[in-house]
């Protein structure tokens, strides 16, 4: 990860000093492991005090320190994990990867917070592994379908052909155009997301985080306390795939946030840190 004087210059030039302050401190205090599973490196941080342990999945366009500002508001009270996929192309590989993880860290039950892909992952992980499950948070997801692939078939069918630097100048004209709007013009949502199209996401990773999104699976019936967290804004998950999930877990609480877009975790990191406290901390 780059040094401090990096963040400051582009693209974190408009991120506010504390939370660069903050992002280089987790870069630079907390160590990445790294361990080999089916012959792929996972990179992952481990830490934290507690009896619980929380695990943090992140999405397509994520790595393991788009969740610092969590781990570290827990660290304090739970053993927290958070990992970054390597380029494994379908849920059981990823699972093996996160349960080789938590095997390595003596760590025998979690809690799990995942977003996006990393939610739909977490649904998957309730149905093949929920004895081990304490609570789970779907966030900003979307419950098996059909619907993804066929709105994004001929797009990934050019992607698989294009130079990696033709298919990252596409995600960060999404960005712009897109989902930073609705994340309220956030600086640290641009940024964040600039950086991983610059070298720290490869063009393999995101192919392969694609191929996991279409991965099906029938949903499983969750026995551990569930929470739905979204944004009534998101541009990546549309209001038909939001009602698709309530559906699909009728026993869910749900949080709804609002105009916060579908990074809420970053760009309001306060508020999305308390709804998660509160849930964890509940019957």
């Amino acid at each position: 990860m780059p040094p401090y004087d990096q963040l400051v210059s582009r693209p974190y030039a408009n991120v506010s000093s504390e939370t660069r302050d903050s992002l280089a401190r987790f870069r630079s205090r907390r160590k990445v492991r790294k361990l080999r599973v089916d012959g792929r490196i996972w990179p992952y941080v481990s830490y934290g005090s507690g009896e619980g342990a929380l695990l943090f999945l992140h999405g397509m366009a994520g790595s393991y320190d788009i969740w610092w500002q969590q781990l570290e508001s827990f660290s304090s009270d739970y053993r927290v994990v958070s990992v970054t996929y390597p380029a494994v192309a379908n849920l059981s590989g990823l699972r093996r990867g996160i349960i080789a993880i938590l095997d390595a860290e003596g760590i025998d039950r979690v809690s799990v917070v995942g977003s996006s892909l990393g939610g739909y992952l977490t649904q998957y992980l309730v149905g093949t592994d929920g004895a081990r499950i304490d609570k789970a948070v779907f966030g900003n997801t979307f419950p098996p379908n059909d619907i993804l692939e066929a709105a994004n078939e001929k797009t990934a069918a050019v992607g698989r052909v294009m130079p990696e630097w033709v298919v990252m100048v596409g995600f960060r004209r999404n960005i712009a155009q897109v989902v930073v709007p609705a994340s309220g013009d956030s600086p640290l949502v641009r940024a964040y997301l600039t950086e991983q199209s610059h070298g720290h996401m490869s063009k393999a990773q995101f192919l392969a985080r694609y191929e996991c999104v279409i991965d099906g699976f029938e949903a499983p019936r969750p026995s551990m306390p569930h929470l739905i967290i979204e944004s009534d804004n998101d541009p990546l998950v549309s209001r038909e795939l939001r009602d698709m999930l309530r559906r699909t877990y009728p026993g869910a609480a749900v949080h709804t946030f609002h105009n916060t877009g579908h990074f809420t975790y970053l760009n309001d990191p306060t508020s999305y840190t308390r709804v998660l406290s509160e849930f964890l901390r509940g019957g």
